[in-house]
């Protein structure tokens, strides 16, 4: 972590041509940087963006109001698919955690490891869903991923390896569907455009003409998609 006067970074270099300022669904604020510049050029970068950087923070502050803390007892609401079921904790079932009859129903003798139980939860049911909506758009987009896998991805809601294998955060099978198909979209997209330019957003537009609605919730109600 670095600091320009009041400013605390994290500062990434690489062969990118262009210099890029990110506010993490954490709050740290992420530099991309080219490997060419050096600390001066960067830091009158930052200076430039000085307000820009401020606005964004005020704004996640703002957004991430609406993060709940959720707890592990009857009749607390946690997440799937857009829907909310309360949990129900019960003596015996021939698993930890499972959804039944309209509960998350979980073994009392569990709630210790209850987030883990909640994770993986969401970890297999993503990994069904998610590859049935990348299969569905794929074909559309004219790509080919090699595959997916749903993972712990910090503060990304999907990213792309190296080998064209699609990762997305477990968080994400917590939205409702047609804002998993937005983040499947959007990451499907940077097949063809690396970066959020113009041509980018157009490439998503015909694929989601109401991509923009889509994006403003995930912005907006993203913080709440935690255990």
């Amino acid at each position: 972590m670095a600091q320009y006067k009041d400013i605390n970074y994290e500062l990434k270099q690489s062969k990118r041509k262009t210099m890029s300022i990110y506010i993490e669904r954490d709050g740290r604020v992420s530099v991309l940087a080219p490997e060419h510049l050096n600390i001066e050029e960067i830091e009158k970068v930052l200076e430039e963006k000085r307000y820009w950087i401020y606005s964004q923070l005020a704004e996640w502050e703002y957004l991430n109001s609406a993060r709940v803390n959720r707890q592990f007892v009857n009749g607390e609401g946690f997440l799937y698919l857009g829907r909310s079921y309360r949990l129900k904790l019960v003596e015996e079932q021939d698993e930890p955690l499972k959804l039944y009859q309209g509960y998350f129903c979980l073994r009392k003798k569990d709630v210790p490891s209850a987030t883990e139980h909640f994770k993986d939860f969401y970890r297999r049911k993503g990994t069904e869903k998610l590859k049935d909506r990348v299969d569905h758009y794929k074909d559309m987009l004219g790509v080919q991923p090699q595959g997916i896998r749903v993972m712990e991805l910090k503060n990304r809601w999907a990213s792309c390896s190296e080998n064209n294998i699609l990762n997305f955060h477990w968080k994400c099978i917590m939205a409702p569907m047609t804002i998993i198909d937005y983040i499947v979209v959007h990451e499907l997209a940077h097949f063809i455009y690396p970066n959020h330019n113009e041509s980018f957003w157009n490439v998503v537009d015909k694929v989601l003409p109401d991509y923009l609605e889509r994006k403003n919730w995930l912005r907006e109600n993203g913080a709440a998609l935690d255990i």
